[in-house]
């Protein structure tokens, strides 16, 4: 019985700690812990290292929004024509996979969080002046092809399935609007290569 008043006491105190079966009184001075005041003062001391890596990390934000005027005049800037020059910003781009084989789908998204989660990511992803809208006709006919009119795939141009579906939508878009057509070339074809030479009389 005295044990059970002692255990009650130390309830109605507030110094006990939870068990499995039972409750025991403890020492109230080590209830008393100093971790807390500590961190603090070790994350005021480490502030500026902290301040420079949000600094880091700001070089692969992704959160800020880019005009689609701004990215078009991009495309016709000299640092657009150092950069990628004149072929298309997906050729110069290669797809890091494990094995001797590529999956046959690329990664879902690039960006998580409003940050690049990847060190390779795809070529829309990696230069944030690059917008996929149905205004920016000079981006969108880099990923259609110039003999079918048809949309590449993925797989040849390494795009993330979140930018491919904006690509999809981004072309669609521009066909009903009609700022993007597809007409046929006309192909011409030597006859006389079928046809067998007339005879002189």
């Amino acid at each position: 019985m005295s044990r059970l008043f002692s255990q009650l006491n130390a309830i109605k105190r507030g110094i006990f700690a939870p068990q499995v079966f039972s409750w025991y009184p403890l020492n109230p001075g080590r209830a008393f812990s100093t971790t807390h005041v500590r961190l603090c003062e070790e994350s005021e001391q480490k502030s500026p290292v902290k301040a420079a890596n949000t600094r880091v990390r700001g070089t692969i934000d992704r959160t800020k929004v880019i005009p689609v005027e701004t990215s078009i005049r991009y495309l016709r800037s000299a640092a657009y024509r150092e950069t990628y020059g004149d072929q298309p910003v997906w050729v110069p781009y290669r797809r890091n996979h494990k094995g001797m084989y590529p999956p046959r789908k690329t990664r879902k998204t690039c960006i998580r969080g409003g940050f690049l989660s990847t060190g390779n990511p795809c070529p829309i992803c990696r230069d944030e002046y690059l917008v996929l809208d149905h205004n920016n006709l000079e981006l969108l006919k880099q990923f259609v092809s110039p003999y079918s009119g048809e949309v590449l795939s993925y797989t040849q141009t390494g795009l993330c399935q979140m930018r491919y579906k904006e690509l999809l939508v981004a072309i669609e878009r521009a066909i009903d609007r009609g700022y993007l057509t597809y007409d046929v070339p006309f192909r011409y074809y030597n006859y006389s290569e079928y046809y067998k030479p007339e005879k002189s009389a």
